[in-house]
């Protein structure tokens, strides 16, 4: 074990994660390519929006899966791990849901049962249960130290995070428009889901000793102790995550305000040229002044 654990920088390949990516790039081409001309008769299957944010969330889901990322996290540095989990979770989900486009979506989920049971899936409160869910369990003493060691079972809880992360996301970003909450609603959901991981970051961040002890390894990488590791993973997972929901809410709250501000002045705008053409008490009085006084008619003798 000392000896395989004695260079932890060691290029370990993960073919899995290469066919994984090779597999989501051709789906994603041959969508666009050879599905999308058929649906969108008019102008691009896609925008250059989407595919900018579907390469950068491929690129994102690489590089969290792959070595050295991947080694790092499942071996030496839980502080990785943490890092590794906010990538597929925070950062990476809403970058493939901007990727995919209206008619893409439609194609893949149909209107049926599987259309239905995603749309309640979605939904903001079960959602958001069910996300906040897995996070409190993937971070259990009893399960990371199990999953480390059991390859099967740490890629199905990176499996069920990825897929979880996803419908968090689908009420903020999603392609369909239809399951977004409004401007205030997303403020109020990005809020709540910058609250709930405060409770097993606290948890890190003030734990005496070791809490998983598969982390507990004699090579120590960057010269990192366990409760600084620990201590580190906490403050990713808080602060990490938090800047990153609030500096989505910060956005959403200027963008509201500025299209309330634009509504405002093009009113304003519009009520000032339309002021020019109203008539007024004084109109009415000036052009009476006008109108030269009326004859009394002469009797006739």
């Amino acid at each position: 074990m000392i000896s395989q654990i004695a260079n932890p920088w060691r290029f370990q390949p993960h073919p899995e994660v290469w066919l994984l990516v090779v597999a989501v790039l051709f789906s994603y081409i041959y969508a666009v390519r050879v599905l999308g001309p058929a649906v969108v008769k008019n102008g691009p299957a896609i925008t250059t929006k989407q595919r900018n944010a579907f390469i950068a969330g491929v690129l994102l889901l690489w590089l969290a899966s792959d070595w050295p990322v991947h080694d790092i996290a499942e071996e030496y540095l839980y502080s990785m791990h943490m890092f590794q989990h906010m990538v597929l979770s925070y950062f990476m989900p809403p970058l493939i849901l901007l990727a995919i486009p209206k008619w893409m979506f439609d194609a893949v989920l149909g209107a049926g049962l599987v259309r239905k049971t995603f749309n309640w899936l979605a939904k903001p409160v079960i959602a958001g249960v069910l996300f906040n869910a897995i996070v409190m369990i993937t971070h259990i003493p009893q399960i990371v130290n199990r999953s480390v060691s059991n390859p099967p079972l740490h890629y199905f809880i990176h499996v069920l995070l990825i897929v979880m992360a996803l419908l968090v996301w689908v009420p903020i970003c999603g392609p369909d428009r239809k399951l977004h909450l409004q401007s205030g609603g997303k403020m109020i959901y990005l809020f709540l889901m910058s609250v709930v991981p405060t409770v097993p970051a606290a948890w890190l961040t003030f734990a005496e000793g070791a809490v998983y002890k598969h982390y507990d390894t004699a090579v120590r990488v960057w010269g990192l102790s366990v409760t600084t590791d620990q201590q580190i993973a906490g403050a990713i997972m808080k602060t990490g995550g938090a800047i990153f929901l609030w500096s989505i809410v910060v956005f959403l709250f200027f963008k509201r305000f500025s299209a309330g501000f634009s509504a405002e002045q093009s009113y304003r705008k519009n009520s000032e040229t339309s002021t020019e053409d109203v008539l007024t008490f004084k109109d009415v009085t000036d052009a009476f002044g006008r109108v030269p006084p009326a004859q009394e008619p002469q009797s006739k003798i």
